[in-house]
């Protein structure tokens, strides 16, 4: 190989396999793309896919024009885009930016790159729809391959990463100076690099060096330990011998047999070691690194749940002012901020909607200054959206402000393009005894909001089109709701059939008065004080209607309040600002993992129950009380990426695990931190917790960059229901904090659940 020529790096699969892809060839030839902000905001940009199949490289068309090296990097300066950051490619005016330039560029020009968690979208327009045909079908093949490689794969891709961030001047070799990258992680890397890894002493290292290099860097003693106990010679696993480290450690049981002869099939990268029925230490460690072996339980990724019990008889996972990208008082309202919910997984969005001054109503959070988007366009967006990351039904609640010609402009808008889509009918024709089940209501939008009467009486022509608005305004909580009269469109109220919106008059009133299609909506600050003075009576409540909690006024700053108070007794809707990253959507996140991420978690059975005693503050005199001891060895972490850019910092993990669930379960245990290593800390220490109702716990671990002079800088976390921790040696996937992913990121833990005695 010639010198100075960059080595095919043997970790391109990615690119190796769509490589003669003529739309991928197109990319790695480089294109001149607009880049869109606004309708006056369009700027040329130089965009190009890296050898490595994985980077979309973008700088500006004159940068290469610029001969200072301080001009080029003061004028701009050039940005990546990772493959697996993007979720999907949109084609055409699928934007509203795109959409504000269509009548400049056709929509065969157009196409979006959508990012995954809350990262704005790139929004660009090629030269011809050849070129945009290219990237978009480029685009979309490799976000398709980087979305389905397997274990060895991503490992594979992860150590070519490391090469290419190390290989600055890109000639095929990592110098001394340019393995400095890895001090951002630890500081032993100095010392091994001359010592183990440059054997011809040449100060730089080759591909197969590095490799070498890395494997050095990533060898875990500390799994090779968990190996050495159950390996009769200490190369390799026999089939009995991983049978008996499922069954003891891991807590498998009778299905170990099976599953230890599926996990060599899966994991074992030697076709020798799979021929004899045996799993080697790369194999046993890639195991533990995958999915599998991972702490959320694999039968639980998918829908186990019953999914025919009655609507009010689940957690819905729901958003608050679903319009807003920002604050509550000068924020965005855009459509994106209801794909970025449903794509989520939520089940309930909300419609601020009021007159719009040329007929059409409009929809933004009033008086104030947030801007303001059509009614009509929000339609089409969940028309389109609504069931892409989910089919149960999505529940739209509509917060009216508009009068009577606008709200049938809005019924007709409604029906018009949600089509049978929008659930205008009992299922049956009978009056309902109980709310029907997700299942059901299967591919359905359920309109929320005020109706005319009960369901019965919509059939009643002689009924009135004033009925009582009783805003759920601050006064709420003082007990005294301002009472008026608002005129009602008939047409609009005709389509309010399972959630009909009613004001809360107390839990008595409710037992003796209400149907199951009646449902409430509170203020956090009242639910919170009905939880805590009549929490067993909300429990109750609950099992009968839907109620929905939604955050305080105050919170112009869309903050959260922590959601587990109201999923402690039993409420449904508990509507979250899902444009904030934070702790309470971190714990909204958590709990909706589960269960193929529907949106819908079904509800212990003790809070199914109507005549349930169950108290949040009092769960041990809950029937079958039995509280459990949790204990976690949190053994080392892996790869913990660096936060704090100042120059010379080294993090110094530490990790924190926090439960969140009834008032006696809430805890929270640390342990040390580690002094400059995020590459491979270890820290061999064991938190104990007790667990008194499990089925209502979310388990969250942090882990944080120590500083003794300021607040520690969160690296990650991963939060999960209890009821779905699997025991045994298991990896935790670290999360950002816009809760994508951080591979390869990661903790090693031992877990162990036992009855408290």
């Amino acid at each position: 190989m010639s010198a100075g020529r960059p080595q095919e790096l043997p970790c391109t699969s990615l690119s190796l396999g769509i490589r003669d892809d003529p739309h991928v060839n197109v990319m790695m030839a480089g294109s001149t793309l607009r880049k869109v902000k606004s309708r006056s905001w369009k700027k040329q940009r130089h965009f190009r896919l890296l050898e490595d199949g994985l980077t979309i490289w973008y700088k500006s068309r004159w940068y290469k024009e610029l001969l200072s090296p301080t001009r080029l990097f003061l004028c701009h300066n050039p940005v990546s885009v990772s493959v697996t950051e993007l979720e999907a490619v949109r084609e055409g005016h699928q934007s509203e930016v795109l959409q504000s330039i269509a009548e400049e560029f056709s929509a065969d020009l157009c196409f979006t790159l959508v990012f995954h968690g809350r990262q704005g979208n790139l929004d660009l327009v090629a030269e011809s729809p050849e070129e945009a045909r290219a990237w978009i079908q480029g685009v979309r093949k490799l976000i398709h391959k980087a979305q389905t490689m397997d274990e060895k794969e991503r490992l594979d891709q992860w150590v070519c990463d490391w090469f290419q961030k190390a290989d600055k001047n890109k000639d095929g070799k990592m110098n001394f100076k340019e393995s400095s990258i890895f001090k951002n992680r630890t500081h032993k890397i100095p010392p091994l690099f001359p010592q183990m890894a440059d054997k011809s002493e040449s100060g730089s290292l080759e591909i197969e060096q590095f490799v070498h290099f890395y494997k050095i860097l990533t060898q875990r003693d500390e799994v090779w330990k968990v190996f050495q106990d159950y390996s009769g010679d200490g190369e390799k696993l026999l089939l009995e011998e991983l049978e008996n480290f499922l069954m003891i450690e891991q807590q498998e049981g009778g299905r170990s047999a099976q599953h230890s002869q599926e996990l060599i099939d899966r994991y074992e990268p030697s076709e020798t070691a799979k021929k004899q029925g045996v799993m080697s230490l790369d194999g046993f460690q890639m195991y533990l690194c995958s999915q599998e072996g991972s702490i959320l339980k694999p039968e639980h990724r998918g829908i186990y749940q019953d999914m025919n019990q009655p609507l009010n008889h689940y957690s819905i996972s729901s958003s608050h002012n679903t319009y807003l990208l920002e604050d509550q008082l000068r924020g965005q309202s855009s459509l994106e901020a209801y794909i970025q919910a449903l794509k989520r997984g939520c089940r309930c969005v909300e419609v601020d909607s009021w007159d719009g001054s040329d007929g059409e109503p409009v929809v933004y959070h009033g008086h104030t200054l947030t801007s303001k988007i059509l009614f009509r366009d929000i339609i089409s967006t969940l028309k389109e959206y609504a069931f892409k990351a989910s089919d149960f039904p999505v529940i739209l609640s509509l917060e009216n402000h508009c009068g009577i010609e606008q709200q049938t402009v809005m019924a007709q808008h409604l029906r018009h393009i949600l089509g049978d889509t929008l659930l205008t009918t009992l299922l049956d024709g009978q009056m309902p005894q109980q709310l029907p089940s997700p299942q059901e209501l299967r591919g359905k939008i359920l309109l929320k909001a005020k109706k005319i009467g009960g369901l019965v009486d919509c059939l009643d022509e002689t009924l009135t089109d004033e009925v009582s608005d009783e805003e759920e305004m601050a006064n709420d909580d003082a007990g005294s709701p301002t009472k008026s009269k608002s005129k009602l469109s008939r047409e609009l109220s005709d389509l309010v059939v399972y959630c009909k919106s009613v004001h809360f008059h107390g839990f008595e009133h409710a037992r003796s008065h209400s149907k199951c299609y009646e449902m409430s909506s509170f203020s956090e600050s009242k639910a919170k004080r009905l939880a805590k003075e009549a929490g067993t009576d909300f429990v109750q409540y609950n099992t009968r209607q839907l109620s929905r909690i939604y955050p305080s006024g105050l919170r112009t700053d869309s903050s959260n309040y922590n959601p587990q108070d109201m999923w402690n007794v039993g409420c449904q809707i508990v509507a979250l600002n899902f444009q904030t990253a934070g702790l309470e959507m971190d714990l909204n996140d958590g709990l909706f993992r589960q269960n193929s991420c529907c949106g819908y978690v079904l509800k212990p059975d003790f809070m199914r129950d109507s005549s349930t005693r169950f108290s949040p503050e009092r769960p041990e005199e809950r029937q079958g009380y039995i509280p459990l001891r949790l204990s976690i060895q949190v053994i080392s972490g892996q790869q913990l990426p660096k936060v704090n850019q100042k120059e010379g910092s080294i993090v110094d993990p530490l990790v924190r695990v926090e439960i969140y669930g009834v008032p006696q379960d809430q805890a929270k245990e640390e342990t040390s931190h580690i002094n400059n290593n995020g590459f491979n800390p270890l820290w061999n220490e064991t938190l104990n917790f007790v667990i008194h109702t499990p089925e209502l716990a979310l388990v969250r671990f942090v882990v944080e960059d120590y500083d003794k002079a300021s607040r520690n800088d969160f690296i990650g976390q991963f939060t999960l229901p209890f009821t779905c921790i699997q025991a045994g040696y298991r990896h935790i996937h670290l999360l950002s904090k816009d809760g994508t992913a951080i591979p390869p990121s990661s903790l090693f833990i031992n877990i162990s659940i036992s009855e408290l005695k």
